[in-house]
């Protein structure tokens, strides 16, 4: 079985640090980004099979990094995103978009893992 390649896009640091290392033990392949517009790039060249991103980020925010994956990608990557600005209507317009789960901040990376699982 070919090795799932996740694209985990956050420009918290920390946080991208420790959630690569839990996706990694996992067996994932990790592509990483700290902005949208680094992520776009990485998606047209590396073809990820399942994007993780957070909402509130420079350049191009999660929300528009749904936007182009789902309509001018036209790629049915799944796509979580995770948020620590919780507000229904960013929950509602993330789903309206096209993102398959939504995940706040904080998180268990546990949680993150069996969520991936069922998605994939």
């Amino acid at each position: 079985m070919k090795t799932k390649k996740i694209l985990l896009v956050e420009d918290d640091q920390m946080l991208l640090s420790l959630l690569e290392f839990r996706l990694k033990k996992e067996g994932y392949h990790v592509l990483t980004a700290t902005n949208g517009k680094d992520a776009i790039s990485i998606i047209k060249s590396d073809h990820p099979d399942l994007v993780i991103s957070d909402i509130m980020m420079p350049f191009v925010s999660g929300l528009e990094l749904t936007g182009f994956i789902k309509n001018e990608y036209e790629n049915e990557i799944p796509i979580v995103l995770i948020s620590s600005a919780g507000q229904e209507e960013m929950v509602l317009e993330a789903f309206n978009l096209g993102a398959d789960d939504f995940i706040a901040k904080p998180f268990s990376p546990n949680e993150l893992i069996v969520r991936l699982k069922k998605m994939m």
